[in-house]
């Protein structure tokens, strides 16, 4: 006989399951959009077969939370996609796309799957980073192929280990602005500068088709904040002799047709603030020069300013699902 009693979702069960419902559910739509429009053959069973198992782990949330008794977020919809609205995006970006949220996925997926302890919900999530991390794979694969891969900066190997000696005079050298970078430090340099620029050809992108003016000078605001990151970054490789970081060769289209709803819109903006925060408190973790640090500080505050403010947007739309929360008790 089997005695096994499954218990209820806890708080973290939960809020893995409903945010990562609400972020797929924007993914679906994003993919539908690239797929209606792409010309590119070789990528279409890919951007296929990641749209599909996207939705089936829809579902599997779905199911679960239905098993629960528990309600299933609203998320996105076909309501917030016109799949019949004219390109807007090279194919270039769709692999970009797809290439960015892998690693977004993984990232997430790793956090809630060491964050919970049920069963099923760690089988979920378990089975969730094996896809992601094979298309990932594909992805990263299909763009050193078609050359649209940017590679970090290469660097002479040293021809010893070295240790730190001397702690004063060493530490003060460590922390100089004009230290060389260290691999460390152009790790993040490099992902930081790769996010800024897939943003900002979104930005771009929405700006020409978003109908609310607020938004669209909220999204041109944004623009600038990406540029600015990306000039600094640049700035520093420069400095210290190494090639600056740039993006594919990808056009966006003079379309100015509503592809997706300004809830979406203004949704997925707020979802790649809470991503630059992550990344930026990543570099901050890493930077040992001081400049870095300072200025990966200042970023820090204005990513988090400019992330309020969307927030803000939303809630006076009525357009922000609200996570679920304890009982008020007051």
């Amino acid at each position: 006989m089997n005695n096994k009693h499954e218990v209820g979702f806890t708080s973290t069960e939960i809020g893995a399951l409903w945010s990562t419902y609400i972020s797929d559910s924007m993914n679906v739509c994003l993919s539908k959009y690239f797929l209606k429009h792409l010309k590119d053959e070789e990528l279409r069973p890919l951007l296929s077969e990641s749209l599909n198992t996207t939705q089936t782990y829809l579902e599997e949330i779905k199911n679960m939370f239905i098993q629960e008794k528990f309600p299933v977020p609203r998320g996105y919809t076909e309501e917030d996609v016109n799949l019949s609205a004219p390109p807007l995006f090279s194919d270039p970006i769709s692999l970009s796309y797809l290439y960015s949220m892998c690693k977004i996925a993984i990232m997430n997926d790793g956090m809630s799957l060491t964050s919970v302890a049920r069963e099923d919900v760690r089988l979920f999530f378990s089975k969730r980073i094996t896809s992601f991390l094979e298309f990932y794979n594909q992805s990263v694969q299909m763009m050193l192929t078609k050359g649209i891969y940017d590679r970090p900066q290469f660097i002479p190997y040293p021809d010893r280990i070295e240790f730190l000696k001397e702690k004063g005079t060493i530490l003060s050298k460590w922390f100089e602005p004009s230290r060389p970078l260290n691999v460390l430090e152009l790790t993040d340099i490099f992902f930081n500068s790769e996010r800024n620029l897939l943003a900002k050809i979104f930005l771009t992108a929405f700006i020409q088709i978003v109908k609310d003016e607020n938004i669209k000078n909220y999204l041109i605001r944004g623009k600038k904040l990406a540029q600015k990151q990306i000039e600094f970054l640049n700035d520093t490789l420069t400095k210290d002799d190494l090639p600056e970081n740039s993006m594919i060769n990808a056009t966006v289209s003079l379309s100015t047709v509503s592809s997706f709803s300004d809830r979406l819109i203004l949704g997925m903006i707020t979802l790649a603030n809470s991503t630059a925060i992550t990344y930026i408190g990543h570099a901050i973790s890493t930077a040992s020069r001081i400049d870095l640090a300072t200025q990966y500080s200042k970023f820090l505050i204005e990513i988090m300013i400019y992330g309020k403010d969307g927030i803000e947007m939303l809630i006076e739309r009525e357009w922000m699902e609200e996570p679920p929360h304890t009982l008020d008790r007051k």
